[in-house]
C-alpha cells in the first residue's frame, strides 16, 4: 500500500480520503484479481521424483483449475520452501520475473512436499460484488456479519496466498506427506494423496485447526504419464467435490479418478489493522496427482 505523509499546515488540493480514493482505484484497476479468479496453485513440471530427477515448480491464478502463469516475484515471497530430508528456502534462488517459482531436484525416493506463501496485497470491490464474492466462496461467517451491519462501500480487502504440492515419491516420507510447512493457512493431508480412496486433510489456520471452512476439489487429466496439462489452454471445469472442516479441522473428500487434483480453501477475518484494510483472506491450495495402481499396488496392505 501507498503510504500517506503527515503535512503541517494546510492541507494540499489532493484530501487524504481523495489520495486514498485515488490509491484504492489504482490498485483495483492495475492489479486486482477478477471476483471469479480465486484458485491458485502451484504446478510441478511432473507430479513425480526420484533420485536425481529435476522438478520445476509455476505457479497459476484462475478458475475452475485453469489458469494465468504468474511469474516470480521475490519482493511477495514470505516463504518458498521444500520440505526433503530436511528443509529447504528457495526464496533466494529464485528470479524477479522467472516463469518458475524454482527448480529442485529430488535426492531420494521420499517425495517433495513444496509450499510457497505470499504477502498481502489489497483489492477492492462494491459492497453488491463483494458480498456476491463471500457467498461464492462460502464464506458465511463475513456474510452474516456484512448483513447484520451497515457496510461501506467500497470494501477494502488484501488477500495472501497459502500454496503448497506434494511431488511423489516411491517410497514416501510421512514427515514430508503429513507435516506442516508452517503456513499462515495450510491445508494438511492425513493420508496419503497420491493414493486412491477418500482423502483425509486437516485445516490449520495460525498453527490451530480450523473448522467450518469450506473445501473444493478439481480433477484435470494429466498430460502424459504423471505430467500436467498446460493449465493457460485447458477447459475450465466445476469442482468434483466439495465439503466443510468439521471438529479438528479435519475434512475427508471423497475424490473419484485419476488425473491432476486440485484443494482450496480460503478463510477470511476482519483486518487486525482497520487502515490497511476492512478484510483479510489467506487462500490455501495443495495439487497433487493420481494414477491407477499397478496390482502389486492394489494387493500392497
Amino acid at each position: 500500500m501507498i503510504s500517506v505523509p503527515r503535512r503541517r499546515g494546510n492541507p494540499s488540493p489532493l484530501t487524504v480520503p481523495a489520495l486514498w480514493r485515488a490509491t484504492l482505484l489504482t490498485a483495483v484497476l492495475v492489479a486486482a484479481v477478477p471476483v471469479e479468479a480465486h484458485e491458485y496453485w502451484l504446478a510441478p513440471s511432473t507430479y513425480q521424483a526420484g533420485p536425481g530427477d529435476s522438478v520445476r515448480v509455476s505457479a497459476f491464478v484462475g478458475t475452475g483449475f485453469r489458469g494465468e502463469l504468474k511469474t516470480y516475484q521475490p519482493s511477495r515471497a514470505v516463504r518458498l520452501a521444500m520440505r526433503g530430508p530436511s528443509d529447504v528456502d528457495l526464496r533466494a534462488a529464485g528470479n524477479d520475473g522467472d516463469p518458475a517459482f524454482g527448480r529442485v531436484t529430488a535426492p531420494d525416493e521420499g517425495g517433495l512436499m513444496i509450499g510457497y506463501e505470499s504477502n498481502f496485497f489489497p483489492i477492492g470491490f462494491s459492497a453488491v460484488e463483494f458480498d456476491h464474492y463471500l457467498a461464492l466462496e462460502g464464506l458465511d461467517g463475513p456474510l452474516a456479519e456484512r448483513k447484520s451491519k451497515p457496510s461501506l462501500d467500497p470494501v477494502r480487502e488484501r488477500y495472501a496466498r497459502c500454496s503448497k504440492t506434494w511431488v511423489a515419491g516411491s517410497n514416501p516420507d510421512a514427515r514430508r506427506v503429513f507435516g506442516s510447512l508452517g503456513l499462515t493457512f495450510e491445508i494438511v493431508p492425513l493420508s496419503d494423496p497420491s493414493r486412491p480412496g477418500p482423502l483425509q486433510l486437516r485445516l490449520m489456520y495460525r498453527n490451530s485447526p480450523l473448522s467450518g471452512a469450506l473445501v473444493r476439489a478439481w480433477r484435470r487429466p494429466l498430460a502424459k504419464g504423471l505430467v500436467p496439462e498446460n493449465a493457460a489452454t485447458r477447459d475450465s471445469v466445476g469442482a468434483a467435490t466439495e465439503a466443510r472442516s468439521g471438529p479438528g479441522g479435519i475434512v475427508v473428500l471423497n475424490l473419484e479418478g485419476e488425473g491432476e487434483w486440485l484443494v482450496n480453501a480460503v478463510h477470511m477475518v476482519r483486518c487486525p489493522q482497520p487502515r490497511a484494510a476492512d478484510w483479510e483472506s489467506h487462500w490455501a491450495s495443495l495439487t497433487f496427482a493420481r494414477t491407477t495402481p499397478t496390482s502389486s499396488e492394489r494387493s500392497s496392505p
